[in-house]
């Protein structure tokens, strides 16, 4: 049982970025659910008025990833060692984000959150850095941020993590998403997306990344129906045996189950 939960008003938020300002506005006027938070054991949750967890956070490691499906959307690392550029969907409590500011110093990170109340408590709460010449994070609508020509061939990882407050499944699935997703991709980009395997929006997802990626493949279900799924814009041929060498790497330098993934993935290509 979650506890100490609280809820969070809503105040505007200063967070803006170039791209948002040029970006044509989406003719969507979302009506956002109330932001709550709660704490058990050390680890701050945060919600969006329902018991459904949209994030978390370890008070005592506030730059670790807390949740096993947030660790998984980190896979790409496998395949990329020095990224350029990566990008975030969905800001939650801004574990990957934050994660990857501090992890590839070298690297530009963007995310794009479309409730305002959310990078409020991200910054409140759960300690998210403030903007800067390698960090921003932008008040924008997803698809408005994938469609935009500007930003077409410029990411070397995408990670989706759109839910609401039902949290049963993306809020944004079409294949039309996807494939401004993959033309976000530079030619050797990869894509990871949080996926509910226990929802008639799991069949639905997979067949749009499908349709827009040259190759998909998911890892086991964890937690409560979370699916990672992987998207490859150029088909892989998977080197087992580096991938598992490249495991023990991140393994040492985050500490994060890499291993784990590597197993996944082998099971994904060899179900039997």
């Amino acid at each position: 049982m979650l506890i100490k939960r609280k809820s969070i008003e809503a105040e505007a938020n200063h967070r803006s970025g170039p791209k948002a300002a040029a970006a044509k506005k989406s003719p969507r006027k979302p009506k956002f659910a109330s932001v709550t938070l709660s704490e058990l054991d050390g680890v701050r949750f945060l919600h969006f008025g329902t018991e459904w967890v949209q994030g978390a956070m370890r008070l005592r490691k506030p730059d670790s990833i807390e949740l096993e499906y947030a660790q998984q959307m980190m896979i790409w690392m496998l395949f990329n060692k020095t990224p350029q550029h990566i990008v975030q969907l969905g800001l939650g409590t801004g574990a990957l984000t934050k994660f990857c500011y501090r992890q590839f110093e070298e690297a530009r990170v963007t995310t794009i959150e479309l409730n305002p109340a959310v990078i409020t408590i991200c910054e409140s709460m759960f300690k998210l850095p403030m903007n800067d010449d390698r960090l921003q994070v932008i008040e924008m609508d997803a698809m408005d941020f994938v469609m935009d020509a500007n930003n077409a061939d410029s990411i070397d990882a995408l990670q989706v993590d759109l839910y609401d407050a039902t949290a049963k499944g993306p809020v944004l699935d079409t294949p039309e998403f996807y494939e401004a997703c993959a033309a976000c991709l530079k030619d050797d980009g990869i894509l990871t997306v949080n996926l509910f395997g226990d929802h008639p929006s799991y069949a639905k997802n997979l067949k749009a990344l499908r349709f827009a990626f040259s190759e998909v493949l998911c890892l086991p279900e964890v937690h409560d129906g979370n699916v990672v799924a992987i998207a490859f814009k150029q088909r892989q041929a998977l080197d087992f045996p580096a991938l598992y060498a490249r495991a023990d790497e991140i393994k040492v330098q985050t500490k994060l189950p890499a291993k784990s993934w590597v197993n996944g993935l082998k099971a994904a290509c060899d179900p039997a």
